[in-house]
């Protein structure tokens, strides 16, 4: 019997990495097709978004390359500066979005990290995954943003809203001329 149990956990458990990955590959289809009213749909209204910077440290070092949650970082955004940001971006005139970049998010390495917690009833899920952003201007202005994210998805219903987002670039220095992309 126990064996059934866990057989009908692991089912479950797949059902609901599949409708994370889903909510994911929308999200990322969304901000690569620059439909960024939608995109903002997907958000808690107490949303924080964040990209901290990374440092350069020995090894000895290596547990704090990456700046604190109140230390400075490249984004630290809740929902209204994220909106303001998007209403720059639609204006038309947004001097490093005129024209428009050419995005394409991939997102890949998608995991549950509380994966029984959640299948116990909790609401929020940590997810983490690996991505590559690729961002194409003008005729020869290309960037990469590579790195990893933390999610906190909040259950909506029967799909999610994002609750939170730590983006950790590999990179400690950005060699793009500006992030007016989201990651």
């Amino acid at each position: 019997m126990s064996n059934d149990i866990d057989m009908v956990e692991q089912i479950r458990y797949l059902g609901l990495l599949r409708k994370i990955e889903d909510f994911l590959y929308l999200e990322a289809n969304l901000l690569d097709e620059r439909r960024y009213q939608e995109w903002l749909e997907l958000l808690t209204d107490d949303i924080r978004y964040r990209i901290p910077m990374r440092k350069n440290l020995a090894f000895a070092d290596q547990a704090r390359d990456i700046t604190d949650e109140h230390d400075i970082a490249w984004f630290d955004d809740d929902k209204a500066t994220l909106a303001k940001r998007v209403a720059q971006i639609m204006t038309g005139i947004h001097w490093a979005e005129e024209p428009p970049s050419r995005v394409s998010h991939l997102v890949t390495n998608i995991r549950l990290e509380n994966a029984a917690a959640v299948l116990a009833g909790a609401q929020e899920l940590e997810v983490s995954c690996r991505l590559l952003v690729h961002r194409n201007r003008l005729e020869d202005e290309t960037d990469f943003f590579i790195g990893r994210r933390k999610d906190i998805l909040r259950r909506d219903g029967d799909s999610f809203q994002l609750a939170r987002r730590t983006v950790i670039l590999d990179q400690s220095t950005l060699l793009a001329k500006n992030i007016t992309i989201f990651i």
